[in-house]
């Protein structure tokens, strides 16, 4: 025997406002299922004799939403195998209700008719309220789980079921994290009813309003000032947009690929040294000068119809799931180890298992980085030293035959620069061994000596001298004080 599940709307809050249709089904309706009591029209509806039985005490029982909705979705799809249920909920049935959803979804599969009957909105009267025309674009959101990712500041944003202080609070401090503190909201409670009420105020003071309940909405309108929008993607987007632009800057306008290169390779440094300084302004601010690098390549490849930002993400987004099963999918990985094996299995899978394993080898590396990376690709076929003591003997063969090219009679700068080469290459392979990054050991030793030399050189300039007036043991004197200072 076939039973049905009748969902209908109760309208935005007052009996005036239901469909004559919605009322005359209730008025012949012996039971009426409702998700919540806290709605106007119920009580007005059990004073005309009504029996309606709610899921208020579902609520009690669980700590997250999600639990009640499928609890009261489950109840009613058990009473409709033996009964035809008639469901209330507030507002329309298909705006802001994850139980008719899942009623929908659920019901397909067990053979139980849903049968939607409609009800009145709130937004009409919502966007009447707040005098805006939703055809400029608005977003319809759930208080109730609200994340910061799900905001799009160029449009009008409603934001429902507002009903108690808490939710407004985690709703605060969410729209915080895009908008100014003193950004304009509006709370709507009652939208289209007798008894409505329209407030402004700053997004600050949003939870500390007091008249909040189950009818109560928010609205938040778009971020209009530039200097608001800065934090959005898209107005970074549109930034480089503009500097591109036949009428935008001559500068930018020039930019290759090529030329950008350098730019490149000087920011990644620029950002390493902010690391090292353990600056987080200045992180901040690198961070974002080589953002800025990977967006003008990406405009570039997109004037030239080659590809746009956009297949950048995509790309790396891909990668990314792809070469983390043991996050996105069904693998296993617990330690570090274990990740950098499932990573190369992966790529391995990804690669022509002919090709010599240093196809792809970065040119554009520095050389030293360029070294650890051909060492690296040697090691994963086993053609490693197991630790770094025959390594480090290496290194004193190496050093060797360079000195002994150094001491001959007649000096061959070739021979000499391919024993140099191979103790620079050696000495790679011990940092790598011993767990060191050669590049970055080297960058902070760069920044070392200068520091030192400048300790040295505001020494010199002090004593009213010049560098001629002193000995290399008198300079060594200022170096080591700028030792012992730290430097």
């Amino acid at each position: 025997m076939s039973h049905h599940i009748t969902i209908i709307g109760l309208g935005a809050g007052e009996l005036e406002q239901l469909p004559l249709g919605i009322y005359r089904l209730l008025k012949n309706t012996a039971l009426l299922y409702v998700r919540t009591m806290e709605h106007p029209v119920l009580k007005e509806l059990s004073l005309e004799g009504l029996s309606i039985e709610s899921f208020d005490a579902v609520y009690e029982k669980h700590d997250q939403f999600e639990d009640v909705y499928e609890e009261i979705a489950e109840t009613l799809l058990q009473k409709a195998l033996s009964e035809d249920v008639i469901y209330g909920v507030p507002g329309h049935p298909l705006i802001a209700e994850m139980t008719v959803q899942l009623l929908l979804s659920k019901g397909s599969e067990r053979g139980i008719d849903v049968v939607i009957k409609g009800g009145q909105s709130f937004l009409d009267p919502m966007f009447t309220a707040i005098k805006v025309d939703p055809v400029e674009g608005f977003q319809f959101l759930d208080g109730t789980s609200l994340s910061v990712i799900d905001l799009n500041t160029r449009q009008h944003i409603i934001i429902s079921q507002v009903y108690d202080a808490f939710i407004a609070s985690e709703v605060k401090l969410t729209l915080m994290e895009r908008y100014p503190d003193n950004h304009q909201v509006c709370l709507v409670t009652g939208a289209g009813m007798s008894s409505e009420q329209v407030k402004w105020l700053p997004l600050y003071e949003l939870d500390r309003e007091m008249e909040l309940s189950n009818l109560t909405s928010v609205y938040v309108s778009p971020l209009s000032a530039p200097e608001q929008q800065f934090k959005e993607f898209w107005k970074l987007r549109e930034i480089i947009d503009r500097l591109r632009a036949p009428d935008g800057c001559p500068w930018d306008r020039a930019q290759t690929h090529i030329t950008l290169k350098k730019y490149l390779i000087e920011e990644a440094y620029e950002l390493i040294n902010a690391i090292d300084q353990d600056d987080i302004d200045n992180i901040i601010e690198e961070l974002g000068d080589v953002l800025l690098q990977v967006m003008l390549h990406a405009k570039i490849g997109e004037d030239d119809g080659f590809f746009s930002i956009d297949d950048v993400i995509e790309s790396i987004s891909d990668k990314m799931v792809r070469r983390h099963p043991h996050v996105f999918g069904d693998a296993s990985a617990h330690t570090p180890e274990d990740v950098e094996k499932t990573w190369q299995e992966v790529k391995k899978t990804e690669k022509d298992e002919k090709e010599s394993l240093f196809n792809g080898l970065n040119e554009s590396l520095p050389k030293l980085m360029q070294a650890e990376e051909i060492q690296k690709r040697a090691s994963k076929v086993g053609f490693d030293w197991d630790d770094v003591s025959p390594a480090w003997e290496k290194v004193l063969e190496e050093l060797q035959e360079f000195k002994s090219e150094l001491d001959h009679p007649e000096r061959n700068l070739v021979k000499m620069a391919d024993e140099f080469g191979d103790v620079l290459f050696a000495c790679v392979n011990v940092a790598r061994l011993a767990g060191i990054d050669p590049e970055l050991a080297l960058h902070g030793t760069n920044n070392k000596f200068r520091n030192r030399f400048e300790f040295v050189e505001r020494c010199v300039r002090e004593s009213g001298k010049g560098w001629s007036d002193f000995s290399l043991a008198e300079l060594d004197h200022f170096w080591d004080q700028a030792k012992q200072q730290g430097l």
